[in-house]
């Protein structure tokens, strides 16, 4: 069997933004999208494959299967294409079309959902797929972000200490809330921190993940339909919700002085800067996590007819002015 090798680190460069040019706040970015698999989600799939492997719970002739807004898909794709394991992503039709492609080129089947469950959505909808594939292939194993510990395992070990390394004073760190494996693993460390840290979770509007009504999500990454198993309030100190007009409006602002982000980090930097315009002080120090960069929005939050489309008027037209002109 091909074997992939991971270094602790990623031989990942650690990189900050500084957003106070932009936003008017002291605020740091940590960006996370500069590894092989473009986003933070590498650092989950390796923690939980590699645990799978040391469990025997994964051997020569398993396929991985797993439910994944698309991040973590592409995570498991490299991994499972590197290591010679099958890997099949259920996914939904929010997935933006360049990371399906992206999955498949490297050789994943990819399942799209499209109807939602009664109960749970289109995620619930996913997991009942993901369940029905275990139970008719018994070589099927599912990894389950949603609940496998690995999965903040891995932020407790490499994405907090990171932070705390360079930001020995750190006051304040922003956290977008997906599976909360992020949340958890990087709330965790600093809970045994020398100095407090307040955590901030960063989550959706539309989103259930901390008690708020089901709504409209259409951008892929944050939020849920589901409470994740993973979630422990207790260690969460303040939760923003982000409507994804501002998602949307701080991914734009970022791409007009150079930076192409995410969605999910359009949600992040929105919550971020409405924390600190109400909290914030000129000499805390905040950091935010960057979960991914933005070619694979370029169809859908960078394109104009896609954000009419959905948004209306709540997107002004200068707010993607870029967009259409590349359209045009």
């Amino acid at each position: 069997m091909p074997v992939i090798s991971v270094p602790q680190e990623f031989n990942e460069e650690e990189l900050y933004v500084g957003l106070e040019g932009i936003f008017g706040h002291p605020l740091f970015l940590k960006c996370e999208g500069f590894n092989f698999a473009g986003s933070i989600k590498l650092k989950a799939a390796t923690e939980m494959v590699e645990a799978a492997e040391r469990d025997g719970l994964l051997t020569a002739d398993s396929v991985i299967v797993e439910s994944s807004s698309g991040n973590l898909g592409v995570a498991l794709s490299m991994i499972a294409a590197g290591k010679g394991y099958r890997f099949v992503c259920v996914t939904d039709s929010r997935c933006n079309p360049s990371t399906r492609l992206l999955m498949e080129a490297l050789g994943s089947e990819v399942h799209v959902i499209s109807k939602p469950a009664d109960v749970g959505g289109l995620l619930g909808a996913r997991i009942a797929r993901v369940r029905a594939l275990c139970a008719s292939d018994d070589r099927c194993v599912w990894l389950n972000q949603y609940a496998n510990p690995h999965n903040g395992i891995a932020h407790y070990r490499r994405t907090a200490p990171a932070i705390a390394q360079q930001f020995p004073d750190l006051d304040v760190l922003f956290v977008g809330a997906g599976t909360t494996g992020t949340l958890m693993g990087c709330a965790r460390y600093f809970r045994q921190w020398h100095r407090p840290v307040r955590v901030v979770a960063v989550d959706t509007a539309g989103s259930v993940t901390f008690g708020g009504r089901p709504g409209r999500r259409m951008i892929p990454g944050l939020g849920t339909s589901m409470r994740p198993p993973l979630l422990d309030e207790s260690l969460v100190d303040d939760v923003v919700s982000v409507k994804e007009a501002d998602t949307i409006r701080a991914c734009h602002r970022l791409a007009r002085r150079g930076f192409l982000f995410g969605g999910s980090t359009g949600t992040v930097v929105s919550g971020a800067v409405s924390w600190l315009e109400r909290h914030g002080h000129q000499d805390l120090t905040a950091v935010a996590i960057a979960p991914d960069l933005g070619e694979r929005y370029l169809e859908t939050i960078y394109q104009t007819n896609w954000v009419h489309d959905l948004y209306g008027d709540d997107v002004p037209a200068s707010e993607h002015a870029t967009a259409a002109l590349r359209a045009a």
